[in-house]
């Protein structure tokens, strides 16, 4: 699923919007199918996985229970197509953000991804915490990080090869440190978006500085 390109900058990260756009655009079936996953979304803004039921989803999407089980077996069978859904979006985002024509991709791909955790707080919690009952979910998120931390190490190693170092930094050592820094990334903006830490708050409040601050410690943790 790729983001909705028309929709304006302060919409165009927001996997909601994107569901808009495609219950708008799309034949019957595929337009209540997206108008359900819409419903999900909207509720997991608002409240955890766990107290998600089956009703709610009927009940925020104005459909009778009947025809949510034309779509989907239960509400298992649901969330893991809705987060499967979800990293496809993300994966195409950080693409999309990967291959701009910014000079500085990193700082460019990092306010991505910053505006994709601010918008879709509901859906990264899920991904960060609620994946253990769903594997197809969990591997389809393992498997953008381990994209992400390919890109980012052979971009490096294409860096080094420039410079005359080739070799100079081990293949592991950048993946390690790729790992890391994601891993630090998701930590810092879980905290400071979902987990409202008021100290980490008070010295977040300027969103560009934020991002600023997050892509030097990137640039840094991958060179020497």
């Amino acid at each position: 699923m790729k983001p909705a390109n028309h929709l304006e900058n302060h919409q165009r990260f927001n996997f909601g919007q994107t569901l808009l756009f495609e219950a708008k655009t799309r034949l019957k079936r595929d337009r209540t199918q997206a108008e359900i996953y819409n419903a999900g979304y909207r509720l997991l803004s608002r409240i955890p996985l766990s107290s998600l039921k089956v009703s709610d989803i009927c009940q925020e999407a104005g459909i009778a229970h009947g025809t949510f089980y034309i779509y989907f077996a239960n509400r298992r069978a649901f969330v893991a197509s809705l987060l499967l859904h979800f990293v496809d979006y993300l994966q195409a985002a950080m693409h999309q953000a990967s291959q701009s024509a910014e000079t500085d991709s990193v700082r460019n791909t990092m306010s991505a991804y910053y505006h994709l955790f601010e918008q879709n707080t509901g859906m990264m919690k899920c991904l960060i915490n609620d994946l253990e009952d769903y594997p197809n979910s969990r591997e389809a998120f393992q498997r953008l990080n381990r994209q992400w931390a390919t890109t980012i190490v052979t971009s490096r190693e294409k860096e080094l090869a420039r410079s005359g170092r080739a070799g100079k930094i081990s293949r592991q050592e950048l993946y390690r440190r790729a790992y890391a820094l994601g891993g630090m990334v998701d930590q810092y903006l879980y905290a400071l978006l979902i987990g409202r830490d008021q100290s980490l708050n008070s010295v977040s409040q300027d969103q560009q500085a934020v991002i600023e601050t997050l892509s030097l410690i990137w640039k840094r943790g991958m060179a020497e």
